[in-house]
């Protein structure tokens, strides 16, 4: 009789979390043809491409997200450098040439376009801000000029939705940044998984839908944030899609 019982235990443990597990499965690999990672492409020098951090694909296939601070700051005319977006995995990887088409320091966002074959685009999902609790993933290059483009998930949840700045304690912790952030202050998600440099600009999805919920900032938030702590935490956050909509809106790209 036990062993009955332990036998119904566990076909009904299959029909109820096979299915779920399956799905993530299914949309892990929908998602992965949309990551892209963004550097610096220098065809005259060793090593020619340069990893920065990850982008995702939206719109009608030519549009990519990234972080504004993953963007490349400075590039060698002589040495033919250019940004890059880098397309598939490993070395069976593409390179194609980017144009910056806007960029947002408030929001640490950058819409950047390639041209070519369009790429398979990821759904943006709506203005509302997710609830505490709500499953997520991601996916990008942890550590990419070390590991390589070899795209990586981490999945968790929405920890919690926090304001952009925490006022200083005394006014000698107040630095510049924090200052421009108390003037325009926004929510971003903090999350219980763990980002890495080079998840700067992954696309932060509902696990079920694969929707895009906002976008991996493991350096840009946490500078302001944390800015008074000697030891940062290393919490991940991440700024919410609605912020995204409104830059997309202003330059009259379709999503």
């Amino acid at each position: 009789m036990f062993k009955k019982i332990v036998i119904l235990l566990s076909v009904f443990s299959l029909l109820y979390i096979t299915p779920a597990k399956a799905e993530f499965v299914d949309v892990v690999a929908k998602i992965k043809p949309s990551v892209v990672g963004i550097g610096i492409h220098t065809p005259t020098s060793r090593p020619q491409n340069i990893l920065r951090g990850t982008g995702f694909v939206v719109g009608n296939g030519h549009y990519i997200i990234t972080n504004a601070h993953v963007l490349p700051t400075e590039m060698d005319d002589s040495l033919l450098q250019k940004m890059a977006v880098f397309i598939g995995s490993g070395k069976n990887a593409k390179v194609r040439h980017a144009d910056i088409i806007a960029t947002s320091d408030l929001y640490d966002l950058a819409i950047l376009k390639i041209s070519g074959t369009p790429l398979p685009a990821m759904n943006l999902a709506d203005n509302k801000i997710r609830p505490d609790g709500s499953y997520i993933a991601f996916t990008g290059f942890p550590i990419g000029a070390i590991l390589g483009l070899y795209p990586v998930t981490h999945r968790g949840i929405i920890a919690s939705t926090t304001p952009t700045v925490i006022p200083a304690q005394t006014a000698g912790q107040i630095n510049l940044k924090m200052l421009k952030r108390m003037r325009n202050p926004y929510s971003v998600y903090q999350l219980d998984a763990t980002a890495y440099p080079g998840n700067s600009g992954s696309a932060m999805y509902d696990m079920k839908t694969g929707e895009v919920l906002g976008i991996i900032n493991k350096v840009f938030v946490q500078s302001t944030k944390e800015a008074v702590i000697s030891n940062p935490s290393g919490i991940t956050y991440a700024i919410p899609v609605k912020y995204l909509h409104k830059i997309l809106k202003e330059n009259n790209i379709k999503w």
